[in-house]
């Protein structure tokens, strides 16, 4: 046993009042953009507000004053905290890229008493039931977490089955919340799996019996024919199926044949062969196109288009759901009175194709995307409700004063305790709706009028609200510079404003606003980059945003196997090295991770532009993505050369997260390292393309989809490919292909070998893989006729086996992070014993090289930082190179980590261990303002810290 207050005795070392501030590196902070769920919360009182830090990993807890907000304590919780909830004298705080949940103890000094471990990017969270007995929150239908030896036997629990078709890959965990269980991480009563996909929203009835569950990105029914099925009349089979009836399909497999026109530009360009964007219509099953035609036998699934789950609060049964409530569903909140659900949503619009004037092609989405929406749940009712209905979508670009009326990006809201009025954090707006309530009940909401309550936030991004008791005072947080407003309700003034500490840099900060400000980057208001790539990322939908006012373009991106590429009617044009204006549905692509990656968009046609011509330079490529502003938004004008400037520096700093499917120790299953093994073997995969003289002209999967962590390749170099498809490719990488599993269900195509499935039930998503997303499945890609066995076994992928491999692999692909990287754990007295094995393979990953690019080259996978309490008294450490633990107190002596963990002995001890990304451990663990002095010495009297104060 070690004595608690002689161990922090052994840490003190003389308050110092100077030292002069040491150089940091950029990379001690790493760029996520992870979306705020409910990020702020009052105490019971009145007396004190919650906040969540996310760029600083904090939860900030400040007093509540009449004129304004003193701040009291930082409590470092997981990585990218979103949300969090209040019970008692605990603040639960949910960790979206740590996959946790802090269980922060208040009190005159707070700390983190137990870490809960949960599924793969948890987003909300609430208290229900009987006194709030029970947490729920929300998951991915993956993460290592969930196959955890301590959940054996909870219902729910297990593999994720990636590959098992008509499952709902929606989690909610579910905890007895004073008694979360056992263990290294708890263990919840159950998983709730829901029939949808990537859940977000979580809010409960007034009386707290039912639980209300949304998926996030819950999809509008659309899917992709596959451009073999369209036939176009070139390269495609006859025009009909295989024969296999759908349900409320035409009989002996009939398809309509060819894409609604026109079939060439405004030039007279003959457009290349593509597949189609297509709608399930609810009422009869069919699947149909902007022409009303019947594809139902080209379309093998149903989207039952689950989006909101009622769940009892007591038996965990799903007892309703709610379908068409919208497309992608940010948050809800219960009336207080009538018990009403309202949600925060967008309704997506990309059934209607082209992008541009719409001239030639007769129809446009231009400023048109995602309509903002609230949609009201009353009893059996789905209510949508368009919060811009004052927009003319017809007229582009919106006549001057629209945009002063608009709402965009809909995400937390509330209600004032009467129930009259709705306040909305409009994200994409600046500002904050003031909403009756009774005017969105009987849809007469006339934003013209209803705008003159509407609240200007002057801090940009407002993410999470919070109401006082008696309806003066609204506070909210602002994402855009990492603040917070009070709000005087009766005058609509904000009083009160601060930004809280961050670690952004100001590039960040300065960039944010080009993705999300629907004001700033469009005429009507409505529509932002964000509008599909929500928080930076996708929203599951496949759009085509082919433009046939546009121009021919010639293709300066090096191309592999251009020799095979060279025959009619390739690009549309017949020329590998060009790109017709019109290209087809097409998968939105996250924003993050593009550093390293060269030309942008699916075809890599944004290394052509104003900016200049270059395939291998993602800042000049994604500089020329500034004539969307114009062509897509709508804006009556492109942003200037610096504005882009400044939203290309931000973008291209967003980075995706650690694979959740690889194991945190980065081994891989005896499949996963097969097709690794393959991947990176000679052999090459492409076998119909080695000519019959026998050279062998083809590539391994290394060779084309290059994976080179130390260069910052992670399945593209750059290049493009041509794959046997009616269009010449960029070649993509291939880090986040978990995020598309749910898709099951493909007709017979030529691509495929002509290897297609019966019609297979209802399913969670309507995109798949390849560039369109009509790729149910990774396994049927690696069945394409680009990948068969070839000259005696030489060439291709040899077998079934060969094949199930590769797709393990692809699910658990390397990526710019260690998958250890934001895991927890926290020791106390009484589980000691229980975390050591998970203590130790921390320290040992942390202690294990890495090569990252985006992190300097060769580094370790992890920092480890310590915070917690011992004896009462805070404490915070980071692990050096010598693997001991250095203390925050300037000049305090290193500590072994034995001598560490035997420091937790005390009723009150509790330390947690995270692993942060690599070179961010000095400042998370020791110095988080960056000025030299370590923070326990910076709280010395004489040299207060200003930014924790």
């Amino acid at each position: 046993m070690v004595n608690s207050a002689l161990f922090r005795l052994f840490l003190t070392a003389i308050c110092v009042t100077a030292l002069v501030p040491s150089a940091h590196a950029q990379t001690d902070f790493i760029h996520f953009e992870s979306g705020p769920v409910t990020p702020l919360q009052l105490s019971a009182d009145g007396t004190q507000l919650f906040a969540l830090n996310t760029p600083d990993n904090t939860l900030e807890i400040y007093d509540v004053r009449r004129d304004g907000l003193t701040h009291r304590h930082s409590v470092l919780v997981g990585l990218e905290p979103v949300a969090m909830a209040l019970r008692g004298d605990q603040a639960w705080v949910v960790n979206h890229l740590s996959d946790s949940v802090s269980v922060v103890q208040l009190g005159d000094t707070p700390f983190v008493a137990r870490t809960l471990l949960v599924g793969d990017e948890p987003r909300g969270i609430v208290f229900a039931g009987a006194n709030d007995a029970r947490a729920f929150i929300t998951t991915a239908h993956r993460g290592q977490h969930r196959t955890h030896p301590d959940l054996a036997g909870v219902p729910g629990a297990g593999n994720p089955q990636l590959t098992t078709p008509g499952i709902g890959r929606a989690d909610v965990w579910v905890f007895d919340a004073a008694n979360p269980g056992a263990g290294v991480g708890g263990v919840p009563l159950r998983i709730v799996e829901l029939f949808g996909d990537t859940p977000r929203a979580l809010t409960k009835s007034p009386d707290g019996s039912t639980v209300y569950a949304a998926v996030f990105f819950s999809g509008n029914r659309t899917a992709v024919v596959p451009e073999g099925a369209v036939c176009n009349g070139f390269s495609d089979a006859p025009c009909n199926g295989d024969g296999i009836q759908s349900p409320g399909g035409l009989a002996g497999g009939q398809l309509p044949g060819g894409l609604p026109g026109p079939s060439a530009d405004v030039h007279g360009d003959q457009a290349p062969e593509t597949g189609l964007i297509v709608q399930q219509d609810v009422a009869s099953g069919e699947w149909r196109d902007e022409l009303a035609r019947n594809w139902s036998n080209g379309i093998r699934f149903s989207l039952p288009d689950q989006d909101v789950f009622a769940i009892d609060a007591d038996s965990l049964d799903v007892t309703t759901d709610y379908r068409g409530v919208g497309t992608v569903l940010f948050n809800m909140a219960a009336h207080p009175v009538s018990g009403k659900i309202y949600v925060t949503n967008t309704d997506a619009q990309n059934l209607t194709r082209f992008e541009g004037p719409g001239t030639t092609g007769g129809s446009t989405v231009q400023g048109n995307l995602h309509q903002a929406q609230i949609t009201i749940l009353d009893g059996n009712n789905v209510l949508p409700r368009h919060l811009n209905k004052h927009i003319d979508y017809a007229v582009t670009p919106a006549p001057a004063g629209t945009k002063t009326h608009s709402l965009a990006t809909p995400t937390d809201l509330l209600f004032s305790p009467d129930g009259e009025t709705l306040y909305l954090a409009a994200f994409g707006s600046a500002r904050i709706g003031r909403l009756n309530v009774d005017d969105l009940d009987d849809d007469s909401f006339d934003p013209t009028v209803a705008s003159a309550q509407y609240i200007d936030v002057s801090g940009g991004g407002p993410a999470g609200l919070a109401l006082s008791a008696d309806g003066t005072r609204l506070f909210a947080l602002t994402r855009f510079d990492n603040g917070l407003s009070v709000i005087d309700t009766q005058s609509g003034a904000e009083v009160w404003h601060r930004a809280m500490p961050s670690p952004e840099p100001q590039s960040v900060v300065d960039g944010r606003k080009f993705l999300y400000d629907a004001a700033l980057t469009s005429s009507n208001g409505e529509a932002s980059c964000a509008s599909c790539h929500i928080f930076g990322d996708l929203d599951g939908l496949s759009w085509d945003l082919g433009d046939p006012d546009g121009e021919v373009i010639d293709n300066p991106n090096e191309i592999n196997l251009e020799f095979f590429a060279n025959f009619p009617n390739i690009n549309g044009t017949s020329r590998a090295d060009q790109l017709h204006p019109m290209k087809g549905p097409m998968t939105t692509q996250t924003l993050r991770g593009m550093s390293n990656s060269g030309a942008m968009h699916w075809r890599g046609d944004r290394a052509v532009g104003v900016f200049g011509t270059d395939a291998s330079d993602e800042f000049i490529s994604f500089m020329n993505f500034n004539v969307a502003f114009e062509g897509l938004l709508g804006r009556d004008s492109l942003l200037t050369n610096a504005q882009m400037a400044a939203f290309t520096n931000f973008a291209l700093s967003m980075t995706l997260p650690p694979n959740p499917i690889r194991a945190i120790d980065n081994s891989l299953t005896p499949s996963q390292q097969a097709g690794r093994d393959f991947y990176l073997g000679d052999r090459r995969s492409d076998g119909s393309l080695v000519d019959f003289t026998g050279n062998q002209d083809g590539f391994t999967c290394d060779g084309c989809h290059g994976l080179d962590p130390a260069q910052g390749f992670f399945g593209t170099d750059t290049k493009s490919s041509f794959e046997n498809e009616a269009q010449i490719m960029k070649i993509p990488h291939l880090r986040n292909m978990y995020q598309k599993v749910g898709m099951f269900g493909t007709p017979q195509v030529p691509f495929f070998n002509n290897i297609g499935s019966p019609h297979m039930g209802d399913q969670v998503r309507g995109t798949g893989f390849l560039h369109d997303g009509s790729t149910d499945t990774l396994f049927r890609f690696f069945n394409a006729t680009v990948f068969e066995e070839a000259f005696n076994n030489m060439v291709g992928f040899p077998d079934v086996q060969s094949r199930v491999d590769m797709e393990a692999f692809m699910m658990a692909f390397d990526t710019d992070l260690a998958p250890v990287v934001g895991q927890q754990v926290t020791a106390t007295a009484a589980n000691v014993a229980d975390v050591t094995g998970r203590l130790q393979l921390l320290l040992a990953r942390a202690q294990t090289p890495f090569a990252s690019k985006i992190l300097g080259g060769s580094v370790t996978e992890a920092d480890l930082v310590v915070r917690g309490t011992l004896d009462g008294e805070p404490v915070s450490f980071t692990l050096n190179a010598a693997g001991n633990f250095d203390p925050d107190v300037t000049g305090g002596a290193a500590i072994a980590p034995a001598t560490l963990l035997a420091a937790v002995n005390g009723p009150g001890d509790a330390l947690t261990m995270t692993a942060v990304p690599p070179g961010s451990g000095q400042r998370i663990g020791l110095d988080r303002d960056r000025d030299g002095v370590r923070n326990a010495s910076d709280n010395c009297p004489a040299v207060a810290n200003a930014a924790q104060t």
